[in-house]
């Protein structure tokens, strides 16, 4: 067994214990899309044990097409924000069915795969400058930042100021206070196993106070049948419902591009600049999106969480195999994989997920490192990698961060005479965006 693992993964620089905690830890980090996913697309109409069903099938099956196909870490399900966008904006605001949902999601990873195949989408990894790469990464550590201080309860909201500090009496903020700490403790020490240290902290807090609530071990898997190959692909393609297609393509290539980006300079796995495998992985990503939509799910990306797995030490597809399994036994063990990712209802009303924020918070400060590999001397170069870190978690976007990263770093490329050093694809991509913007 071991000789084949080192075949297939070539764990060279690694190990299988270093690995299966890697992928122990993504999963931890990411658990909670199981029922938050369902949640959310459960408002259109569609069953919500039967999105979960199909949540924890499309996430295995993008992990293990990541592990196979790229040999990275680096774990793929169901996308935060995508599935808003599918169930407020498509389905509630614009009045399509949720099987005309479906459809976009499946086209949009059909034009995604020929992209991939084609090596359009390596060929802008590759175009992106290195400046931008790493301010990327900067920034999405500062938006899982941002985000695992909100689920903290760190964080509330503030008509005047926008966010504001929140109740350090509530038991959620204690939870995660309390994490925080073991997780930092164990990093100061250099111990293994640091974020699922916090995790387990947090969680058992959460146990005492109440907040966490122990659901069981096993149950039945349920059904994917009423969602899935429900998918009206004749209708996503009437006239009116394309732009839907154009905008689920859109988000996915540049949440997914970015995602990758800033986990694999987190990583060490980028080589002058670029990033080995990239047609790989974002093929994975491309039939896992098309996929998910024949199964009745939205688009899956290249998830930022796995930076917690390769903080801890996560190199290759091993860890993400791991994960894979792990998102399959929700099917089983939904009740434990509920009392981790289990959101809590504050007394403001507002979602928090205080058992895993303190990954998110601690993951950002690993991400952060790239700050000091960004061309400071060179105005062209921190200017528009400033704006994309600052774009990021302000608009709580990562590929709105990206567009006026790229529409930044164009402009003063052309307006100080340094346009030559531009790549086709930088320029292509900027016009787009700018299309976008002026069309929203």
């Amino acid at each position: 067994m071991r000789e084949f693992l080192d075949r297939t993964f070539h764990l060279t620089d690694t190990s299988i214990r270093i690995e299966v905690l890697a992928g122990l830890t993504t999963f931890m980090t990411m658990s909670y899309i199981i029922f938050v996913q369902p949640a959310v697309l459960s408002t259109t109409g569609m069953d919500f044990q039967a999105v979960l069903a199909a949540t924890c099938v499309v996430s295995a099956f993008g992990c293990f097409l990541m592990a196979l196909l790229a040999n990275y870490p680096i774990a793929v399900a169901p996308a935060m924000g995508h599935n808003f966008f599918f169930a407020f904006t498509v389905v509630a605001g614009m009045g399509y069915s949720w099987q005309i949902a479906l459809g976009a999601v499946f086209i949009s990873g059909i034009v995604f795969l020929i992209m991939s195949i084609w090596g359009v989408r390596e060929a802008l990894v590759r175009a992106i400058p290195d400046s931008l790469k790493r301010g990327i990464a900067v920034g999405i550590g500062l938006l899982i930042t941002l985000v695992g201080l909100e689920w903290s309860g760190f964080l509330a909201a503030n008509p005047a100021t926008l966010v504001t500090l929140g109740n350090l009496h509530h038991p959620e903020v204690w939870m995660s206070a309390a994490g925080i700490v073991v997780t930092c403790i164990f990093l100061v020490r250099r111990s293994r196993g640091a974020i699922l240290a916090g995790i387990l902290t947090s969680t058992l807090l959460g146990l005492v106070f109440g907040i966490v609530r122990f659901h069981g071990l096993v149950s039945r898997p349920p059904s994917i049948a009423p969602i899935a190959f429900k998918l009206d692909i004749m209708g996503a393609l009437k006239l009116g419902a394309v732009p839907v297609i154009f905008i689920f393509f859109f988000l996915d290539l540049f949440d997914s591009i970015g995602s990758l980006i800033g986990i694999a300079e987190q990583g060490g796995f980028m080589r002058n600049g670029q990033l080995p495998r990239a047609r790989e992985a974002l093929l994975a990503d491309a039939i896992g999106t098309s996929v998910s939509g024949l199964l009745g799910n939205s688009p899956v990306v290249s998830y930022i969480e796995s930076a917690a797995g390769v903080a801890e030490g996560g190199k290759t597809g091993l860890a993400n195999i791991v994960t894979g399994l792990l998102m399959l036994s929700g099917l089983f063990f939904s009740p434990l994989a509920q009392m981790i990712g289990e959101g809590y209802k504050s007394a403001s009303g507002l979602t928090l997920y205080p058992t895993v924020a303190p990954a998110l918070i601690v993951v950002g400060a690993f991400m952060m490192r790239n700050v000091g590999r960004i061309e400071w001397d060179d105005p062209l170069e921190y200017l528009p990698a400033f704006i994309t870190i600052a774009f990021i978690p302000f608009t709580f976007s990562i590929t709105d961060g990206i567009a006026f990263g790229f529409i930044s770093y164009v402009l003063l490329s052309l307006v100080s005479g340094r346009h030559r050093k531009l790549h086709w694809l930088m320029v292509l991509f900027t016009v787009l965006f700018v299309i976008r913007y002026a069309a929203l």
